[in-house]
């Protein structure tokens, strides 16, 4: 669902802006208003999943993601564009919640690990397909037809979770907490060190992927001439690097502690994030530089995603959802704040996105040596 809402119409960005006569700062505002809609909308499903179970708010998630996807499709103008993206992003963040959720309700931390692997590898292939399908759609369709297909796509999903998705959290492990218990719950996560710490850490590296995600199409398609149907493979090799990197991390996991490979993987990301920085402020190795760079940072995704959901969660089985919830509300609002950070530092060089990524690599690594340690 977030790869596919993010991704698919990056390739419209400049066709986008034109049909709306806007700019290119203000179509960037709508994919950083989906990222806040998917951490705010978070705090919502946690708790709710915990109460209801899993499959129930998973439906009203998805109903409101296709609903808003066909009202992005009909949007006349940039606002009302902006306020459906935020909706779609409200329905479309129950999926990653639950998701993680089911994950910790059918294994153990080990298992964690090999299971949000395999989410990986399937979410990397969206990043892989989207850019291509949006580009390939784009001279035909429009950048309208992007949102229909995801209107569908929405109402595909539930189709298939009412068929092969079964219930994991049975009525006698459902929480009944009201909203002071709620809170308590998640004032007691923010002051666990293990947890947050594992939290901002993956929260960080990926803050440095939205803030990829936001620029790489002015700097590819405008600083360096890509086209916008050539941008979806530069898209690509790096989704092809996550689903590896995801593969590897899974494998090395059953023989090495998870808490001995994070710091290592957080360590690469945080040597390419500057890396990024050097190559970009300098212009050594000009645009293959940035490529590769990018590609170093990007592909630890594979790795940081799992390892930081397992080792952060794996105390907090009774209270899953929440502490899924919670995680996700992080991840989205620091990549809420990169995407504002980078619209108000805007020079017109890839300067600006090279300087978050390294950023958000540098504290990703730092979270975890200070807090998770």
């Amino acid at each position: 669902m977030g790869p596919f809402s993010v991704d698919m119409y990056l390739p419209a960005f400049p066709a986008l802006a034109q049909s709306l006569e806007t700019t290119p700062g203000a179509v960037q505002g709508t994919l950083a208003v989906y990222f806040l809609g998917m951490a705010v909308g978070q705090v919502f499903y946690g708790p709710v999943a915990d109460r209801f179970g899993r499959r129930a708010p998973l439906f009203a998630g998805l109903g409101l993601f296709a609903l808003a996807s066909a009202v992005c499709a009909a949007a006349p103008d940039i606002g009302s564009l902006t306020l459906a993206r935020l909706a779609q992003a409200l329905g479309g963040c129950s999926g990653m919640v639950i998701a993680r959720a089911v994950v910790r309700d059918v294994t153990d931390e080990r298992g964690a690990v090999r299971l949000m692997a395999s989410l990986m590898l399937v979410m990397s292939i969206a990043p892989i397909v989207a850019p291509l399908v949006g580009g390939a759609m784009l001279p035909v369709f429009g950048w309208r037809g992007i949102f229909v297909v995801l209107a569908l796509y929405g109402a595909a999903m539930m189709l298939l979770i009412a068929l092969y998705l079964p219930e994991t959290l049975p009525p006698e492990r459902r929480r009944r907490d009201g909203l002071v218990a709620t809170l308590g719950i998640w004032w007691g996560l923010l002051r666990d060190a293990r947890f947050m710490g594992h939290a901002l850490a993956g929260g960080f590296i990926i803050g440095g992927m939205f803030a990829y995600i936001i620029g790489s199409p002015f700097v590819f398609m405008e600083l360096h001439g890509v086209q916008p149907g050539h941008y979806g493979f530069y898209f690509g090799a790096n989704a092809v690097g996550i689903m590896v990197v995801g593969q590897v991390a899974s494998r090395l996991a059953q023989k090495v502690a998870p808490a001995r490979l994070l710091p290592v993987v957080l360590a690469v990301a945080a040597v390419a994030g500057l890396a990024l920085l050097l190559v970009t402020a300098t212009g050594a190795f000009g645009f293959r530089g940035i490529v590769v760079a990018l590609f170093g940072y990007v592909a630890m995704i594979g790795a940081v995603m799992p390892l930081t959901v397992a080792l952060g969660m794996g105390p907090h089985g009774r209270i899953a959802g929440n502490a899924s919830a919670l995680m996700g509300t992080l991840q989205f609002g620091i990549g809420a704040a990169v995407g504002a950070v980078l619209g108000l530092a805007q020079d017109g060089t890839a300067l600006p996105m090279a300087a978050v990524i390294a950023a958000c690599g540098v504290a990703g690594w730092a979270a975890r040596a200070t807090l998770a340690r």
